[in-house]
């Protein structure tokens, strides 16, 4: 995950639950990847284990319990975790999700710069606080006048304002 739940509470003030703002964070993390190309993986932080219902058998000191993982070269368990426990007397990592049990996958450390962090808290209060006004450009109450910001195709990129996801820029990776 790109940042806990508490770790965002420090730059957001809201009152939305813990989960919904867990599954907000989680949707945002796949939509920076899918939209940059970039996995942010580590790749000095990389290695090949079996895996079981729990997690992998291989620990080390290089991966902590809230580090997100991705599973790749899988035949079943590709896909983003977050490590619960690290047991270093059994050698084993256990991560948030039940995964299917097959000899071998690889690991990789995913690690997100603070300049994502800071964007993704931006992001996730301007959905608290603005997503309700998207679609109203004005709004008249007697002699009082408010004019929204203007989210055509030309002033927003998935369902954000452009001047929001300007952080990306630097890494975006080409497609192929």
């Amino acid at each position: 995950m790109i940042m806990t739940v508490d770790e965002l509470k420090k730059y957001v003030d809201t009152k939305e639950k813990a989960p919904v703002l867990e599954a907000k964070l989680q949707a945002l993390e796949l939509l920076i990847r899918k939209y940059t190309n970039n996995n942010f993986q580590d790749r000095n932080r990389r290695f090949v284990a079996p895996v079981d219902v729990t997690g992998f058998q291989y620990a080390s000191e290089l991966f902590k319990v809230g580090d997100t993982v991705q599973v790749s070269e899988s035949h079943y368990n590709d896909g983003l975790y977050t490590i619960k426990a690290v047991d270093m007397d059994n050698g084993h990592i256990e991560v948030n999700e039940e995964l299917v049990s097959e000899s071998v996958a690889m690991v990789t450390k995913v690690v997100y710069p603070m300049d994502i962090k800071l964007g993704v808290a931006n992001m996730l209060s301007w959905d608290l606080n603005n997503r309700d006004k998207v679609g109203v450009q004005s709004e008249t109450i007697s002699r009082h006048s408010v004019t929204y910001f203007n989210m055509d195709g030309d002033n927003s990129l998935m369902g954000y304002p452009k001047s929001l996801l300007g952080f990306l820029k630097p890494y975006m990776k080409a497609r192929f």
